[in-house]
């Protein structure tokens, strides 16, 4: 286990920013990170598969916020395919964090959902300084949306996870392109 620190650099909004880490410290902040992200889609999504009636159409049709500047929502709640993708894109979007497989894809479809819920807890447009319930802009679906985002560009599926093992099957070697779902 690497003990040694190291410096990294970066050019962030155009200014040079340098800073030491510890290689094996940020491996357990980003593992304990995904599989805690991992458990939040997983127990979501089970939850409402075990609960039988659960439908996200109640909400879609009754439950949007007046001033929405989104109109599909009612289009949405008359779709039968919406609750299945719903559940079943938290189970999956759970598991494979959790395994460590495909966690780039993963964590692009879980920021995409988390961004649609959070679309639908707009109560204005940006003229209104883009309202949601308890506050201006950020709610905690744009936090998760941005620490997905991290573990995909980090690639933590390769921390303790199936994609380290997948990437050096010959398969995905020779196919290059799929390392853009795996990390």
């Amino acid at each position: 286990m690497s003990t040694q620190r190291r410096t990294l650099e970066a050019d962030l909004l155009g200014r040079e920013r340098d800073f030491e880490y510890s290689e094996t410290w940020i491996g357990y902040a980003f593992l304990g990170l995904r599989v805690v992200i991992a458990w939040i889609f997983l127990q979501a999504g089970l939850d409402k598969l075990l609960q039988g009636d659960w439908t996200a159409a109640s909400y879609l049709a009754g439950a949007i916020p007046e001033g929405n500047p989104f109109g599909f929502w009612d289009a949405l709640a008359s779709m039968p395919l919406v609750d299945p993708l719903v559940i079943w894109g938290q189970i999956l979007i759970g598991a494979a964090l959790l395994l460590g497989v495909a966690v780039r894809f993963a964590a692009f479809m879980g920021a995409l959902q988390m961004i649609l819920f959070w679309m639908s807890h707009l109560q204005g447009g940006l003229v209104a300084g883009l309202p949601i319930e308890h506050g201006w802009v950020v709610s905690s679906h744009i936090v998760y949306a941005l620490l997905l985002f991290g573990l995909g560009a980090l690639g933590a599926g390769r921390i303790l996870g199936l994609d380290a093992y997948l990437e050096d099957m010959s398969f995905v070697q020779k196919n290059s392109w799929l390392r853009l779902f795996l990390g």
